[in-house]
């Protein structure tokens, strides 16, 4: 399962694939190293309210509350706010920016997935909400808008491509 999540302003990237006696857990900050950890499950324990582990020969004993994407974490005497993005939601956080993760003169894919059509070529004037490009992501054809009016400079895919999440589709420039 891979998600991200965000605590005091740092987003960390996580996967976690179970096995039969294992939790294998990769997480990496972003700009950060990828660092892998796994937890046995003959150190887990889970009741109705909250679980305990052991991880590095120190017990945990952890209490999760929220619902969406926001959660609050109870441990070691101490609470927690964070937002946890799955593949789903980060769709759905990047379509509510404007149909992707970039600053103002790029536009990025907020996830995996291929590109069904491209609606722009370089040199194109396109208003602010404007369709750009449809990306199929989670089995959904999700368009792609402009989030302002902006000249097209470079268009850096084609239709068919499959793109990973982050690759940059589209360079533009704002307009006044």
């Amino acid at each position: 399962m891979y998600f991200e999540a965000e605590l005091k302003g740092k987003t960390y990237k996580v996967d976690v694939v179970e096995t039969k006696t294992h939790w294998k857990i990769s997480l990496q900050p972003d700009g950060g190293e990828k660092v892998q950890h796994d937890i046995s499950k003959n150190d887990y324990k889970k009741t109705e309210s909250y679980f305990s582990f052991l991880f590095r020969g120190v017990s945990y004993l952890m209490d999760v509350v929220g619902s969406d994407t926001e959660y609050t974490v109870f441990t070691r005497n101490s609470f927690r706010t964070l937002s946890i993005y799955n593949d789903e939601m980060l769709l759905h956080e990047s379509l509510k920016r404007g149909g992707g993760l970039g600053a103002d003169t790029e536009l990025r894919s907020g996830m995996p997935g291929k590109i069904i059509e491209i609606f722009v070529k370089a040199g194109d004037v396109v208003k602010a909400n404007k369709p750009l490009l449809i990306m199929e992501a989670m089995k959904m054809e999700n368009e792609m808008r402009a989030t302002g009016d902006v000249k097209i400079k470079e268009i850096c895919i084609k239709q068919g491509d499959s793109v990973e999440s982050g690759a940059l589709l589209i360079k533009f420039d704002p307009l006044d």
